[in-house]
């Protein structure tokens, strides 16, 4: 069955804890009823609209996905300025605030089970959350891998890596430490790499670097990773 724009609730919320307040965007399909919870960490350039599109498409996979925004209502086009934005976030500061939101949705009536994704920065972050913290499914993609890879033995739960082969930041050699580690560590996850693929593959809004026919096949991938995990 096929979900239409408006069969999808979409708004503004705010997660409290930690003495802190985190502002998301929230994207389900209408009824209360019992369901899966996507968390969906941003690029480099914020919550914006691309993001706010992927919400609404997971969103009528049948998840409740909520993108909470890391910068606190700043958004951007130009790289210089995603690059100071994102070094100002602090690894600790980006997890504590993520934190607030898991424990919101761990928290709210109906949500069935947690998973987490992301894209570049939010790749990074979605792959440290599942290491850090309890959840049912991770999928970063393109997220950084450090040289220091001890934390992947914290993994929490079954995880699928998103990259390209041709991604100049995140490297193949990168991704080859990341799956090295899930070996050594025993933990459940596949690195699928995409042949040809640029950082950033998946964004549609940036004819530069998208790729469709790696685009869809990710997306199918997954999905079916998601539902398979998330209940």
């Amino acid at each position: 069955m096929t979900i239409t724009e408006s069969e999808i609730r979409t708004g503004r919320v705010e997660f409290e804890g930690r003495g802190l307040k985190v502002a998301a965007y929230e994207a389900c399909q209408a009824g209360d009823v019992p369901r899966p919870a996507l968390i969906l960490i941003h690029e480099w350039w914020g919550v914006t609209e691309h993001i706010e599109d992927i919400a609404r498409r997971y969103a009528a996979e049948g998840f409740l996905v909520v993108a909470p925004d890391l910068y606190d209502g700043v958004t951007t086009r130009d790289a210089d300025e995603a690059a100071r934005l994102m070094a100002g976030l602090s690894l600790e500061k980006g997890l504590t605030s993520l934190g607030i939101v898991l424990d919101g949705l761990r928290s709210r009536a109906g949500v069935t089970a947690v998973g987490v994704t992301g894209f570049c920065m939010g790749g990074t972050f979605a792959l440290r959350l599942a290491c850090e913290t309890k959840l049912d499914a991770a999928v970063p993609f393109y997220g950084d891998v450090p040289e220091e890879t001890g934390f992947i033995a914290g993994l929490s739960c079954p995880l699928l890596f998103i990259g390209g082969e041709k991604d100049a930041w995140i490297t193949t050699a990168k991704m080859d430490r990341l799956a090295e580690a899930l070996r050594r560590h025993g933990r459940n996850g596949e690195v699928r790499v995409y042949p040809g693929a640029a950082h950033a593959f998946f964004n549609d809004t940036r004819p530069e670097v998208y790729s469709p026919a790696d685009a869809a096949d990710a997306w199918k991938r997954v999905i079916d990773f998601l539902k398979q995990h998330l209940h």
